[in-house]
């Protein structure tokens, strides 16, 4: 009977405790850690330690034609502002970069367009950015000073040579990457040609793409500096990079760092203002990026 019939496990109740009771109240962390946690005060510290290295190091050479310190440079800064020449000399630059920086995407997106559409884009753009990825833009500004001569074709000619291989490369890397099925999803909403690339390639390889777009500024602006050290030295005039040749010239060595500061300066507000907000009202927003 017993094997037929178990005995009844008796109920056990347990009480439980009040809603919320057991639930630890979050604490606020300190301050130094959420200090710490803001990018713009860590790397406000790092630059902070690269200015104190440099004025020890100066003070250490003691030496002002061959490594000014930091307080002579700001100076120079601060003298080039107040007499206009730095950000007349800055205006001229940005005015050509982004002149030959918008070429650039321009031509960038059609290759890469023409490359997603077409087998025949595709081998194109192969050869092409074997070929020419690898050569430095500067080494194209004495023909490009033959071909359209001294004045600011010729270096919107090298800028687009900088940054047309490094972002149709990227943006062709990120469409490779786009899913077969988001592909097939467009394809059943009769998405096609250019509408096909911007409605759907486009959104879906935006990292990538932002990507390209910082490196190919990164190498325009270098490019554009560069090139100007040895265009303004042609034509007597230039902007930031000849500011530099030209004090490099007349051994105004704090001058040279001021224009290299200026240079590096407009870098990191491009970097700041332009790269890192529109990464982060799309693709961070979006969780494509953390």
């Amino acid at each position: 009977m017993n094997a037929l019939f178990p005995p009844v496990r008796p109920e056990i109740e347990h009480t439980l405790a009040p809603l919320g009771a057991d639930v630890v109240p979050e604490r606020a962390l300190p301050l130094m850690q959420r200090l710490w946690q803001r990018g713009a005060l860590r790397r406000g510290i790092i630059l902070v330690l690269l200015v104190l290295v440099w004025e020890v190091a100066a003070r250490f050479a003691d030496n002002d034609l061959l490594l000014p310190s930091f307080s002579q440079t700001a100076r120079a800064f601060a003298d080039g502002l107040s007499s206009g020449e730095l950000p007349a000399k800055a205006a001229i630059s940005i005015t050509l970069l982004l002149q030959g920086y918008a070429l650039g995407i321009v031509a960038a997106f059609g290759l890469t367009a023409l490359a997603v559409s077409t087998q025949l884009g595709r081998d194109l753009l192969a050869t092409l950015t074997a070929m020419f990825n690898p050569l430095p833009a500067i080494a194209l500004l004495p023909l490009a000073l033959l071909w359209f001569g001294l004045g600011k074709a010729s270096l919107i000619f090298v800028l687009v040579h900088s940054v047309l291989w490094p972002l149709a490369l990227a943006t062709y890397s990120g469409f490779q990457g786009v899913p077969d099925t988001l592909r097939m999803a467009g394809r059943n909403y009769g998405l096609g040609g250019l509408r096909y690339v911007l409605l759907l390639l486009v959104p879906s390889a935006l990292p990538a793409i932002l990507a390209g777009l910082r490196i190919g500024w990164a190498f325009a602006w270098r490019t554009l500096i560069a090139a100007e050290l040895f265009f303004g030295a042609s034509s007597g005039r230039g902007g930031l990079g000849w500011y530099i040749f030209q004090n490099r010239n007349e051994l105004y060595t704090d001058r040279v760092f001021a224009g290299l500061v200026t240079v590096i300066l407009i870098g990191l507000l491009v970097e700041t203002l332009v790269f890192d907000t529109l990464a982060r009202v799309t693709v961070r927003r979006w969780g494509m990026q953390r």
